[in-house]
């Protein structure tokens, strides 16, 4: 059998999948998938070969339940120089390597180079939107560090303020005006940011 991440269908990778995660049958599989949009029947199918053209609710409702990015499914990522595989793909899309597909899919720079100033500016405002969500993430977890050192109990072993505590207010008010600078340039460009705690 081969590994999901090199075998050459989408059917192949979501058997081999399966199987990785210990779905014993598609029934089993399918189960797993609230809804009713993914049968055994389909599954099956598409693990034979026999049915090709995946909805994108199908395909990320099978990933889900692989607990697995759906570009796993998409493309053999364990064969990055290889083609892509998928049927009825434009010539330009076809000859994409699985490395270009995936930092073209994933939106991040890699092999796929934007072409146009628009394009490019829309993979720069999807970069700075990820790093706003792991700045967000970052100050989260400073809070918590703060929160959690703010008052020791005095003269009591182990309750000793870590190592690096000082410095946890500057890196939080680094962290934050580094979230305000993205947030503004995100707003700039019509993007809905609203931040959630």
């Amino acid at each position: 059998m081969a590994d999901f991440k090199t075998a050459t269908t989408v059917g192949a990778r979501i058997a081999a999948l399966r199987k990785a995660r210990g779905f014993a049958s598609a029934r089993a599989l399918a189960e797993a998938i609230p809804g009713g949009s993914v049968t055994e029947s389909i599954l099956q199918n598409i693990e034979a070969g026999r049915k090709n053209d995946l909805a994108v609710a199908q395909l990320l409702n099978i990933a889900r339940a692989l607990r697995v990015s759906p570009v796993f499914i998409l493309a053999p990522l364990g064969s990055p120089h290889e083609h892509l595989d998928l049927p009825n793909l434009i010539p330009e899309v076809e000859a994409l390597t699985v490395a270009e597909f995936d930092a073209w899919i994933s939106g991040i720079d890699g092999a796929y180079r934007p072409a146009t100033a628009d394009e490019h500016s829309e993979r720069a405002q999807l970069e700075a939107l990820r790093e706003l969500l792991r700045a967000r993430r970052e100050a989260r977890r400073l809070r918590s560090l703060l929160a959690l050192t703010a008052d020791p109990a005095p003269g009591i072993a182990g309750h000793e303020r870590p190592a690096g505590w000082a410095d946890l207010p500057e890196q939080l008010d680094d962290i934050n005006r580094r979230i305000q600078q993205l947030e503004t340039f995100l707003g700039s460009g019509g993007w809905n940011i609203t931040h959630q705690q």
